[in-house]
């Protein structure tokens, strides 16, 4: 039902993707899955680079969010087989990219949280922090963790 509600929506899964460092992709204790931080890449091809509020705008990081978030839900995928097994987005964590005068990190991150809001209607609604950072890994717009109960 979700991932058709996905295509539905004119977006699709990317492939797993591949972690860029020493860790996991994703690690499940009991009914939770925690998602290692995604950027908002296309295969190896990251899409927005630079500094919010300086090279991009709050809308470019709005739609930077929401490749994160269906990274994340491809490491979900990956990992419980089936999309349906989600009972809850418990949690998101996203850091911004941003220029010292940058405050609307929310704005950004809100890319994330809406998508997942129209695709998972009430369970799709999280507790949520957006924090800004003076630099992310490969000069990323944004990089989004995530907490899911199944």
């Amino acid at each position: 039902m979700f991932e058709k509600r996905i295509e539905s929506m004119g977006y699709h899964l990317p492939p797993m993707p591949k972690p860029a460092a020493r860790y996991v992709p994703a690690v499940r204790t009991g009914n939770l899955i925690f998602v290692s931080g995604q950027t908002p890449k296309v295969g190896d091809k990251l899409l927005y680079a630079g500094k919010l509020g300086l090279d991009l705008s709050a809308a470019e990081g709005y739609e930077a969010a929401k490749i994160c978030a269906l990274r994340m839900l491809s490491v979900l995928k990956s990992e419980i087989g089936e999309l349906d097994r989600i009972k809850r987005i418990v949690k998101l964590t996203g850091y911004v990219n941003s220029a010292p005068d940058f405050t609307r990190q929310s704005k950004v991150i809100d890319g994330a949280s809406e998508l997942l809001e129209v695709i998972f209607g009430e369970i799709g609604l999280h507790a949520r922090v957006a924090v800004g950072t003076n630099a992310l890994p490969g000069n990323a717009a944004v990089e989004i963790e995530m907490i899911v109960e199944v």
